[in-house]
């Protein structure tokens, strides 16, 4: 199983190369049978003007592992992962240290999928609560 587990987080770091998730330092750092879990720094780089986190760059963190956690377990080679509809509610700021998002499964349909993402800090205060709407698109190959 940590072969495994190691495998997909190392994939889902990869196809980060290059993209705003890299931008946004984002990284993947636990799988389990029904979620994922990703990680962001907080800094300036993603402050709004007055110094805490961007509710922006937070949706941002959510849809990134929302859509990852749909890639992965939905099977990415044969389907085109798209947010279609996010929400978040953002109850406590922050300023320092490190927002980890969980993205667990609510609906797995064979076209949309339902997924609540809990965004913390390090002592597992919440920080956000967001809910994503994927859709699955056959690939044409």
């Amino acid at each position: 199983m940590q072969e495994q587990k190691e495998k997909i987080l190392g994939i889902c770091n990869q196809i980060t190369k290059g993209t705003l998730m890299e931008t946004l330092d984002i990284d993947y750092i636990d799988v389990g049978e029904n979620f994922l879990v990703a990680r962001m720094p907080v800094s300036p780089k993603v402050f709004q003007p007055d110094g805490v986190l961007h509710g922006g760059a937070t949706v941002a963190l959510a849809e990134s592992v929302g859509s990852a956690a749909s890639y992965i377990f939905l099977d990415g080679n044969q389907f085109y992962v798209r947010g279609i509809e996010i929400a978040a509610n953002h109850v406590k700021s922050i300023r320092e240290g490190y927002v980890y998002a969980k993205a667990s499964i609510i609906h797995k349909g064979r076209t949309t999928q339902l997924w609540e993402i809990k965004v913390t800090n390090e002592n597992n205060e919440l920080i956000s609560n967001c809910k994503l709407t994927t859709i699955a698109l056959p690939k044409n190959n």
